[in-house]
């Protein structure tokens, strides 16, 4: 992996591969990713206790993966999350 990412798109990053509803296929979309670059990422980015229990809750869960998601969920955000639009990076501040 080549890129560097700023401390907030590495903060996003992790945010999004720690939360169960989103899919890997989002933090590609979003960063270019693959899901292996994620998971290099949150094993250098965290405590190895703690990247053991994420890798545990993630393996096989299919909200994590599309191809194993329920086809009626098919979009990236929380029907409780504000629109935004054409904006690759969240607006956070």
């Amino acid at each position: 992996m080549d890129r560097n990412f700023t401390e907030r798109e590495l903060d996003r990053i992790i945010e999004m591969a720690w939360e169960d509803r989103t899919p890997f296929e989002a933090i590609t979309f979003q960063f270019e990713l693959s899901e292996q670059e994620v998971i290099e990422i949150m094993r250098r980015e965290m405590k190895p206790s703690s990247f053991r229990m994420w890798r545990k809750r993630v393996q096989g869960r299919s909200t994590k993966h599309a191809k194993l998601r329920d086809p009626e969920m098919d979009r990236f955000k929380s029907s409780r999350q504000k629109q935004i639009t054409h904006n690759k990076i969240s607006k956070r501040n």
